[in-house]
């Protein structure tokens, strides 16, 4: 049994990288089941989401592994005497899961490799995504990427398309990179009709992996500033989200620290 620590009215999982990759490729490894697991990672803007997004709170609930994205999630849990390990950021935790398998499959301890599906992206971008990853990970083999289009989530035609493609393609994880709450909340209504190992929820990572879009310096990630660098990147879409978040965010934290 994960331990857990309860932030924000979140249940967050009390792990580490190495944990959390050892559980999702275990996950990937098993025998097919009913359901497919699925991961969320929080961060600021998903804690203050969370506390009036039914649909979401249902999704977490659901989740197999909540992992603690955001640098200020864990600090916070550490001022509430609640210390998370260190951030799990999806965007780190699939090179880091992809990395584990590519060891594996050198030292010839992994005779299957790991089918991977790319959902999420502009057209285009999942594509060129799988290329990257199979020129730098061995072991790791896209088997299928889709793009879909804006409000596919309102059309079963479109959802049943995805569910067939994803079927067909039989992999053994599924990446899902369309924005939050839209991937957690499509992923959570999913679950049970999804044919893959694991799910994992992780925004822009998709993006990255395709050189789409440039992660921070790494010295940046450390120091918690990653938003900085994102902020500076696409202020047009994340400023008023960001000034949203540093207004509602420090309120969560002096509600828990007031209920400790």
């Amino acid at each position: 049994m994960l331990q857990t620590v309860t932030l924000f009215g979140m249940k967050i999982d009390a792990i580490d990288m190495p944990a959390a990759v050892e559980a999702v490729y275990g996950w990937c490894r098993q025998p097919r089941t009913a359901g497919c697991r699925f991961v969320v990672t929080p961060n600021v803007d998903h804690a203050v989401m969370y506390q009036t997004n039914a649909a979401l709170r249902a999704a977490y609930a659901e989740a197999s592994l909540v992992l603690a994205d955001g640098a200020p999630v864990v600090v916070a849990s550490r001022m509430l005497r609640k210390a998370l390990p260190e951030r799990v950021a999806g965007s780190d935790l699939v090179p880091a899961l992809f990395d584990h398998v590519a060891t594996r499959a050198t030292t010839e301890t992994e005779s299957e490799p790991l089918r991977v599906f790319l959902l999420g992206g502009m057209p285009g971008v999942a594509s060129r995504a799988a290329e990257r990853i199979v020129r730098q990970w061995q072991g790791i083999e896209v088997v299928g990427t889709s793009s879909p289009p804006l409000g596919f989530e309102r059309d079963e035609a479109q959802n049943e398309q995805i569910l067939r493609q994803v079927a067909t393609a039989e992999p053994d994880l599924l990446i899902v990179g369309l924005g939050a709450p839209k991937q957690e909340l499509w992923v959570h209504r999913h679950a049970d009709q999804l044919q893959a190992g694991a799910a994992l929820c992780v925004g822009a990572t998709i993006d990255f992996l395709a050189g789409e879009k440039s992660r921070s310096p790494r010295w940046m990630r450390r120091l918690g500033l990653e938003w900085c660098h994102r902020l500076a990147s696409e202020p047009g879409r994340l400023a008023k989200r960001y000034l949203r978040d540093a207004w509602i965010f420090p309120q969560l934290v002096w509600r828990d620290w007031r209920g400790c």
